[in-house]
């Protein structure tokens, strides 16, 4: 098996999986029961979570657990807008976001709230004018992923937090870090409100956590437990402390582990690049973990399923659907609606990549005889 889809998915480290097993069967208790067991469980979610605020230099009140990214970016997004809407109901986001967020700007439009979108230069950064110009008195939050999902765009958190604050001080601003956490170092300093998956940094999936400054205000989207304002219920003890392990593999070597994936990354761009009827969409600030490649003729679905029968795992645009970070960058419709991407690890083989590039040759070639290219 040769899997490139590491950027949907990754598989649990054997530590974290270890940990899931151990916890499951160690710690029966629920921390709000009355007994030497809930008290044990209690204790071991209190150090977990300031084993997590102490990796991010963060506050452990600022740690909410949720069940990945999308359940945070809802609790963010919507749970800001209801609490600051007196004061505003403007609301910026990137065209380089993930489905998840425009869902719920499509739910918050449908209650009254106006969504403004920023622009992109050609390499795929937020441009700084537009976003100065589109900042208003009533506008109470930004929304920018930290990096694109499709192409891998990395996008300067710390700048673009200075451009909201001077603009507006008040303005709240979100990051989206799923497929940042475990690929490229983050100060959560630099966000007011960031969403987290573990799924993405081979931890467990279903669950994640959304980092919320102490200063920001925010109403609950479920109730039913005063001990957890924003998520109540008993929390997933096993879950949370399989996160924390597979966070405290996945931060570490960041450079070391980029730099090896870049290599991997531009072997497989040198070969690409010279086919025929293939784009490559990288810019200078695409993270090398995620490689964005368009077809001219080939439907990009057909040609997953033919690699998938072969054992090789990518992924493509929905059919349908066209790549819209893609669109964003490129305004090229047509480079837009047939998009695979690659999505390496610092797991990655060189074997694995010699692998894909032969098969995906002619595979490739296949298909576009099969069209008459």
């Amino acid at each position: 098996m040769t899997y490139l889809d590491y950027s949907t998915t990754t598989a649990i480290t054997l530590d974290a999986l270890d940990t899931y097993i151990k916890i499951s069967k160690e710690y029966m208790g629920s921390i709000y029961s009355n007994n030497a067991l809930g008290e044990k469980a209690k204790k071991l979610l209190d150090d977990t979570t300031k084993e997590i605020s102490n990796m991010f230099n963060i506050m452990e009140s600022e740690i909410i657990y949720t069940s990945g990214a999308t359940e945070a970016n809802n609790m963010a997004l919507i749970g800001v807008c209801l609490a600051n809407h007196k004061r505003g109901k403007h609301i910026i986001v990137s065209k380089l976001e993930h489905p998840s967020i425009y869902h719920i700007c499509n739910y918050l439009e449908s209650i009254g709230f106006e969504i403004s979108y920023v622009n992109n230069d050609v390499e795929g950064l937020i441009s700084f004018e537009d976003l100065k110009r589109l900042i208003r008195e009533d506008t109470i939050l930004v929304s920018i992923s930290a990096v694109n999902y499709e192409t891998g765009i990395r996008q300067p958190l710390k700048m673009l937090r200075q451009i909201i604050k001077k603009e507006n001080e008040q303005t709240i601003f979100h990051s989206d870090l799923g497929q940042a956490i475990g690929k490229t170092p983050i100060n959560f300093r630099d966000i007011d409100l960031g969403s987290v998956s573990a799924h993405k940094f081979y931890g467990p999936k279903g669950i994640g956590f959304l980092y919320k400054n102490s200063t920001i205000k925010m109403t609950p989207l479920m109730y039913g437990d005063k001990n957890n304002e924003f998520k109540p219920g008993t929390p997933s003890l096993p879950l949370i402390v399989s996160m924390k392990e597979a966070l405290k593999t996945a931060i570490k070597d960041l450079d070391k582990r980029e730099r090896y994936i870049n290599l991997l990354n531009e072997r497989i761009v040198s070969k690409l690049e010279n086919m025929e009827g293939i784009k490559i969409n990288k810019t200078k600030y695409s993270i090398p973990h995620i490689l964005s490649v368009s077809f001219d003729k080939i439907n990009a679905n057909n040609f997953v399923q033919v690699l998938s029968n072969k054992e090789i795992y990518i992924s493509a645009t929905r059919p349908n659907e066209i790549a819209s970070s893609v669109m964003a960058i490129y305004n090229n419709l047509e480079r837009s609606k047939s998009v695979i991407r690659i999505s390496l690890s610092h797991l990655t083989t060189v074997l694995e990549i010699n692998r894909f590039l032969e098969d995906f040759e002619i595979e490739y070639k296949k298909l576009n005889n099969l069209i008459g290219g």
